[in-house]
């Protein structure tokens, strides 16, 4: 095959390469699913849900049993151990239980505050997806101001050739050159700025998502129209936001604290049972018999006033202090929600004035004050306002865009579905 026909493959490989490696475009949703596996702190709760139960299985069992082992009436005067009828060499099992239901009640209470884990750990999830969006759409604002700034940079430079032909044709004064090539310049150094916040916003992302996956390109498939449900029912699902159910948790642990409290009314017992050995004969010349004893030890709970009562009373106390804690929680959360409705209620009234009404007049006002200029009917500045309206005009429906996406983040947080 001659040379000429080898490039073109070449061409083709090469290309097919590139496309290769360069990486698809970073979804919002995969940049969640990255924050969320790379959150070191979402792996601490975990491990602590897991140690609540290993403890809940351990804290059930009884104690262990202790061996006793000795000598019993051992003669001092010939140490000799067939002397003495009663000297006996004594081995012992003690076991003693627990008060009452106190072993079951143990192992609840873990179980709860290994729920309590799992909860804060669904929260913490939601967080860092919160967290997530918000830098996403940080970048999103950076990039897209980025874009606008890009695309009015033609028509400031058509400004600048505008301002010259005039001056050129003696209908304007040199000044306007001036001012249309310093507007231009200061435009260059929006662009700078932004591209300075691109790398500030892009390494704020970095820090939920890792440095590879930041530095891809973002996917833009962002919605431009975005519903919720009414404020009535996102209250609604307050309630079974983790950050309660880990406050709900808390007050179940602190009931069971009042349980495990109770049992100290309850008595405690231990069993001994002991085996004592004896060596020599009796009188007839028969081997001594060895001993078997056994005895039952118990708590007498009888003086409960100062000890038994005042635990119970503190212990019911720390439920209150733990429910108090919760309903403010469950208040707090409900002032965020209804504050970040009502932003995404306004911001959604501006967006619908700047598509339908600001960015077509500022527009129209940018055609019709450049042709006045043109025409001697208007001067620099005003066609220069005009223009600089009209670009800000665009950059304040990507901020509120921007802002829209934060605030969803926010809402999503309070009363999304768990994921």
């Amino acid at each position: 095959m001659s040379t000429r026909h080898w490039i073109p493959l070449l061409l083709l490989l090469a290309a097919g390469t590139t496309q290769a490696a360069t990486p698809a475009p970073l979804t919002l949703d995969e940049a969640e699913r990255l924050a969320v596996e790379q959150d070191a702190l979402s792996e601490r709760s975990a491990r602590l849900a897991e140690a609540f139960e290993e403890e809940a299985v351990a804290d059930e069992q009884l104690p262990d049993p202790r061996l006793k082992l000795g000598l019993a009436n051992f003669p001092t005067d010939t140490f000799s151990f067939t002397q003495e009828p009663m000297t006996q060499l004594v081995v012992g099992v003690q076991q003693r239980f627990p008060r009452g239901e106190s072993r079951r009640i143990r192992g609840e209470r873990r179980q709860v505050q290994a729920a309590e884990q799992r909860a804060r750990l669904a929260e913490r999830r939601r967080k860092v997806r919160q967290e997530t969006r918000k830098a996403w759409w940080e970048l999103v604002y950076w990039l897209r101001a980025e874009k606008v700034l890009e695309a009015n940079r033609g028509l400031f430079r058509q400004m600048v050739e505008v301002t010259e032909y005039q001056y050129g044709a003696g209908r304007h004064n040199q000044q306007d050159v001036v001012r249309a090539q310093l507007e231009l310049s200061r435009l260059e150094d929006r662009l700078a700025k932004v591209r300075q916040e691109q790398d500030r916003a892009r390494a704020v992302l970095a820090r939920w998502i890792g440095d590879a996956a930041a530095r891809r390109a973002l996917a833009d498939d962002h919605p431009d129209e975005v519903s919720l449900p009414a404020l009535e029912v996102l209250v609604e699902r307050l309630p079974a936001h983790p950050l309660l159910k880990a406050e709900q948790a808390r007050i179940e642990a602190a009931r069971k604290g009042v349980e495990l409290a109770e049992q100290a009314y309850r008595p405690g017992w231990m069993l001994d049972v002991s085996y004592g050995l004896r060596g020599g004969e009796n009188r007839d010349g028969s081997a001594r018999s060895d001993f078997l004893s056994a005895a039952v030890m118990v708590d007498l709970p009888l003086f409960t006033a100062n000890r038994q009562d005042r635990k119970v009373t503190a212990a019911r106390r720390r439920v209150a202090a733990a429910q108090s804690v919760r309903d403010d929680r469950l208040r707090e959360l409900k002032r965020m929600l209804e504050s970040q409705y009502a932003s995404w209620l306004r911001i959604n009234e501006r967006l619908t004035l700047y598509r339908e009404r600001l960015v077509p007049e500022t527009a129209q006002n940018a055609i019709a004050s450049l042709e006045a200029y043109q025409n001697d009917n208007a001067d620099f500045t005003t066609l220069l306002r005009a223009r600089i309206t009209e670009l800000n005009t665009h950059l304040d429906v990507e901020r509120l865009h921007r802002d829209r996406g934060r605030v969803l983040a926010v809402i999503e947080y309070l009363a999304g579905e768990e994921q």
